[in-house]
């Protein structure tokens, strides 16, 4: 299924989504590989590509990513701000995140975007060239998601346990960095909307800051 949206419509609707992943409903294979292709088409640092996209689907294996994501989402909460002293919106948002970190174990499928090599080993030009491709190839299949009826959430506590994860997956840590966990499940209904923002005017500054 694709869904009919104008490229300003798609750039501005895909949305963290969370509470609106349809846990139940599996996701094909062809649609996840479909994403991964148009995710390929990101430009990258260098015009060379030294990604992969680990896939996961065996419910043994979310069920360990997400046993660690859990535990890495409780330090995060117990760190921040009390849920009492939080403002609407804040609230809102610690509960949309504490239910995917309860129910991540649930969710079809989950994506790690990888990139060849230790990034933090690098320079900090070579770091900014290997997280700038990396990004934009993981977003870009966010986007190639969207257009198809799923949901996606940028979520990068896991890299907490990062070896530990790469240990369950059997990635090379030592060879590839993974920059983000990705799930990924067809949404219940699909209007979303822009997010309220800034203003354009007060973050841009002409030719000087």
């Amino acid at each position: 299924m694709q869904l009919q949206l104008t490229p300003d419509q798609l750039l501005t609707t895909t949305r963290a989504v969370r509470k609106r992943l349809d846990l139940e409903r599996p996701v094909p294979r062809d649609v996840l590989e479909e994403c991964v292709s148009v995710a390929l088409q990101a430009p990258s640092a260098g015009n060379t590509q030294t990604w992969s996209f680990v896939i996961v689907t065996d419910q043994p294996a979310k069920d360990a990513i997400a046993d660690r994501y859990r535990t890495s989402f409780a330090a995060y909460a117990a760190a921040g701000t009390p849920a009492d002293e939080l403002s609407p919106l804040g609230r809102r948002m610690m509960d949309s995140a504490q239910f995917l970190a309860d129910h991540m174990h649930e969710v079809p499928a989950l994506v790690i975007p990888c990139v060849q090599g230790r990034l933090e080993r690098r320079a900090p030009e070579g770091q900014a060239a290997g997280w700038g491709s990396i990004v934009q190839a993981g977003w870009s299949f966010c986007l190639a998601a969207r257009s198809r009826g799923l949901g996606t959430c940028w979520t990068t506590l896991h890299l907490t346990y990062e070896r530990e994860v790469a240990d369950v997956l059997g990635i090379p840590f030592e060879e590839v960095t993974q920059s983000c966990l990705l799930p990924v499940a067809y949404t219940k209904g699909t209007d979303f909307k822009p997010g309220p923002r800034t203003d354009a005017a007060d973050v841009i500054r002409w030719d000087r800051w």
